[in-house]
């Protein structure tokens, strides 16, 4: 009797302290499988950034432009497209990413503090390639061309589009997008949950162009950046067509998880708002 209490408290003390490990592990993305996205949507609004993500879920905030904050449950903080400045806060994400088409797109002095820095070009017309496993969440980038005032007017791989694979989800940034994706970039991306989309209608792609890759997409949740204006914002959505819902609160934010997707595509218009130290 004594020898089974002695491995009942010995198996105990193994799964509890495994548990905090398992916390920060992440949960298997089938990025570059089709999967259904499972019926029911419920968002979580006007959290905190400071507070804790929910189980099994991310925590995507509109910092500004192209500019978002990805927080995961483990406590991890990423920045897209960062242009060295996200609000009043005393903060350092653990990883950004950053495009050069324009320079409110990144920033060529990045605090030093700021572990992982990727930029999403390389030498000019040789791209390049990042996988950055972080335990918890896995980012990676497919490039794509940009237009340039060189080489007949294009740099090849001179933007990329960053996935962030996280909580089981499949999370892109389309960057300064300035051509529709080929076959071999719309499989490299594989599936998409949530996406992040540029509307503005001219700096990066013409309207008609976006609405095509989202529809190729077919992400369940799409947030829209790069849009100046209301003005400029209605008119993306007054293109986008009737099979995708939209959703218009006024939230900076939304908590999403791999159960909580939507069963329809779903348009999610966040308002951009920076971290403020007394949120």
């Amino acid at each position: 009797m004594r020898v089974f209490v002695q491995f009942l408290v010995s198996v105990f003390f193994a799964v509890a302290s495994a548990a905090p490990l398992a916390a920060q592990e992440r949960r298997a993305s089938h990025c570059i499988a089709l999967a259904e996205a499972s019926p029911g949507i419920a968002y979580l609004h006007k959290a905190s950034w400071q507070a804790p993500v929910p189980q099994h879920s991310v925590r995507i905030r509109y910092l500004s432009h192209a500019s978002f904050l990805i927080q995961t449950e483990g406590g991890l903080n990423v920045v897209t497209d960062f242009t060295g400045f996200t609000g009043s806060a005393n903060f350092i994400p653990d990883a950004v990413t950053m495009n050069h088409a324009h320079e409110t797109h990144w920033t060529a002095h990045p605090d030093p503090a700021i572990p992982h820095v990727l930029e999403g070009w390389g030498a000019f017309g040789e791209g390049i390639s990042h996988h950055l496993d972080l335990g918890e969440m896995l980012i990676r980038n497919v490039p794509t061309d940009i237009r340039s005032a060189y080489s007949d007017g294009v740099e090849v791989a001179g933007n990329s589009i960053f996935v962030f694979e996280v909580a089981g989800l499949c999370i892109g940034h389309l960057g300064h997008l300035h051509h529709v994706p080929t076959p071999e970039q719309f499989a490299a991306l594989g599936r998409l949950d949530v996406v992040m989309a540029a509307v503005d209608g001219g700096m990066t792609l013409a309207l008609p162009e976006m609405v095509e890759v989202l529809n190729r997409l077919r992400s369940s949740v799409i947030l829209p950046m790069h849009w100046f204006t209301d003005y400029s914002l209605e008119r993306f959505l007054s293109q986008i067509g009737p099979e995708f819902d939209v959703v218009q609160d006024g939230a900076a934010d939304i908590t999403v998880s791999l159960r909580s997707l939507p069963d329809r595509p779903t348009i999610h218009v966040l308002r951009p708002s920076y971290l403020r130290k007394d949120e």
